[in-house]
């Protein structure tokens, strides 16, 4: 097979991959320098700031998370998407990951260089009734709950993320503490997995960004001793904290698309206890990489299984599942079947 020429649009948002949180970024970065070592021809569209094996074209130095000045931040991902058409014949098929929302559909009946788009949240009704007027353009889902949602849209794939076992080393024999690992909003429960921890006498460490809900809402729960905040935390230095935990407690509110989180934690051989939301089943396999619940009071009374998981079985069914070759496998078979199809103008409206 010849090399493929791709362009790959990640957000301008920050770095890629990113110095601290980020899952769009990481798994960006994975993708395009997987890429790349197969022989692939990959431009990535991203900040200045960025490292990658790829040929790197920016329009940003900085990101607009790091330059509050670089605003409104829908203009900062036009210019760096518009670069990408702006060279379409130089690429076999554009891939713009979507930071919020999928803007390419305006630039997919634009050029005849077939543009794909990832989203990476769990959309509305309203929003994929709005997507749905460009219902020829392809997706890639990354998940099976997350193309349920896609209903009338043309999913190419479904691919679920990677996660680099390099990085996120294996710890055997945990600290004492779970972990909660992720933004701190209602959906994502950090409040319930504090209720684990207080209804369990397990102490809980907390890592993420502070923000609002958690000057407003979390804050006061927090102890020092059996409830820890240890701030937002960098890639080094989340492979430690998820290594170290007895288990990952994700007791998620809201249904959300993945949950890199958990297969991190579960490439750590840290094993995961959590509620059944979303696409968390499809990730999390019970009784071997952790347990998934259909309640908080079902989680907790499963915790000391979950705990008890063999770490290295983790581990090792973690990278067998989410590995990055298969995640780089299934990307260019997507991405040669769309190069294969394009021929001609570019579908219109009828």
């Amino acid at each position: 097979m010849s090399p493929l020429r791709i362009a790959m649009v990640a957000p301008v948002a920050q770095a890629v991959p990113p110095a601290r949180s980020g899952s769009i970024e990481t798994v960006t970065a994975l993708l395009t320098d997987g890429l790349v070592a197969r022989g692939h021809h990959v431009t990535l569209f991203a900040t200045r700031t960025s490292t990658t094996t790829a040929t790197l074209a920016s329009t940003l130095e900085r990101g607009y998370h790091d330059d509050t000045s670089l605003w409104p931040w829908e203009l900062c991902e036009l210019f760096n998407l518009a670069a990408a058409a702006e060279r379409a014949d130089d690429f076999d098929v554009i891939h713009y990951q979507a930071e919020y929302v999928p803007i390419a559909l305006a630039f997919s009946r634009l050029t005849p260089t077939p543009v794909l788009q990832t989203v990476h949240h769990a959309p509305s009704a309203e929003e994929v009734r709005l997507w749905s007027r460009y219902p020829d353009a392809p997706f890639v889902a990354v998940s099976s709950a997350q193309a349920r949602l896609l209903t009338g849209l043309r999913v190419a794939a479904t691919i679920h993320h990677a996660v680099d076992p390099a990085r996120l080393t294996f710890q055997s024999t945990p600290d004492d503490y779970l972990v909660f690992l992720g933004r701190f909003t209602p959906g994502k429960g950090v409040l319930e997995a504090i209720e684990v921890a207080t209804r369990t006498g397990r102490r809980l460490l907390l890592a993420a960004a502070e923000n609002d809900y958690y000057r407003e809402s979390v804050a006061s729960h927090v102890d020092g001793h059996q409830v820890v905040y240890v701030g937002e935390v960098d890639q080094a230095a989340k492979a430690a904290l998820l290594g170290g935990a007895r288990a990952l407690i994700y007791p998620v509110q809201q249904a959300e698309s993945f949950g890199l989180v958990l297969t991190e934690a579960m490439t750590c051989g840290t094993p995961v206890a959590a509620l059944d939301q979303g696409a968390v089943s499809e990730l999390v396999d019970n009784g071997v990489t952790g347990q998934v619940s259909s309640s908080l009071d079902a989680l907790i009374a499963t915790l000391p299984a979950v705990e008890a998981l063999d770490r290295r079985a983790v581990r090792t069914h973690a990278v067998a599942r989410f590995g990055p070759d298969r995640m780089v496998d299934a990307h260019v078979a997507v991405y040669t079947r769309l190069a294969t199809q394009a021929s001609g103008p570019p579908p219109c409206p009828t």
